[in-house]
């Protein structure tokens, strides 16, 4: 990391300023403020920013494509350095953790990547756009400045050290903390979830838990996938004060 900072160091004062067109002025001043010094080619992070349209143009697809597997391979070495008495299932879960599309989406919002796109009117927006963007983002890092300049961005000023000691303890699954847990003590685990029409018209899921035949909890939402997960960690919170599951 310290030769990555020094290199940095050297980038940012050998930037000369750059000529720029009005409508590019923010998109350079924004990415300075992120990375800490000028890009050198503005138009990786032009088409990093700019949403699919009917024209064909170039848009983030691509750069979304490598910055995740360029985001991947820094964490995955992160983690492997950095924990070095970790075992697979430690720093699987621990990379899970970081690079979960919830996280990367609110590091996006944190930044602010959405202010800098290119669109047209009438786009509708993903709920995923923000981390969509951020890789992207990193994508555009690494083609205009490589590898090492790269990692050293993402774990200084993107992600550092300290948010991902944050995330260390947190749980992004309950579900599968529950079915891990029920495995290791050898305990049956079921769902049962039907799909129910409200008053409203409004169809929602009930979804109910049971541990080794016995009925934990239930939960209620708009979807199956959350209505699981809502009544596991309903079902987390009742049987860790009673057993301490973590």
């Amino acid at each position: 990391m310290d030769i990555v900072r020094k290199i940095t160091k050297l980038l940012s004062k050998a930037h000369k300023k750059q000529y720029l067109l009005e409508e590019d002025r923010f998109l350079f001043e924004k990415i300075r403020t992120i990375i800490g010094f000028s890009p050198k080619e503005l138009s990786w992070y032009k088409e990093a920013f700019s949403l699919k349209t009917s024209f064909g143009r170039n848009n983030y697809d691509r750069l979304e494509f490598l910055g995740d597997s360029v985001l991947g391979s820094i964490i995955s070495c992160y983690l492997f350095e950095h924990y070095p008495n970790g075992n697979e299932g430690f720093l699987t879960q621990m990379k899970s953790k970081i690079v979960n599309r919830k996280n990367l989406n609110q590091i996006g919002e944190r930044l602010e990547l959405r202010c800098l796109i290119s669109e047209e009117k009438g786009f509708k927006h993903s709920k995923d756009l923000s981390g969509n963007l951020l890789e992207s983002f990193i994508g555009a890092v690494y083609m205009d400045f490589g590898y090492e300049i790269c990692k050293g961005i993402v774990l200084s000023r993107i992600i550092p050290e300290a948010e991902m000691d944050r995330l260390k303890n947190k749980i992004i699954s309950y579900k599968s903390l529950i079915l891990e847990w029920c495995q290791k003590n050898k305990w049956t685990l079921n769902y049962e979830t039907k799909e129910e029409i409200l008053p409203s018209k409004q169809v929602v899921f009930r979804s109910v838990i049971f541990i080794n035949g016995n009925q934990r909890a239930a939960a209620t939402e708009t979807s199956k996938k959350k209505a699981e997960e809502k009544v596991a960690q309903r079902a987390f919170y009742a049987l860790n004060k009673k057993v301490k599951i973590v």
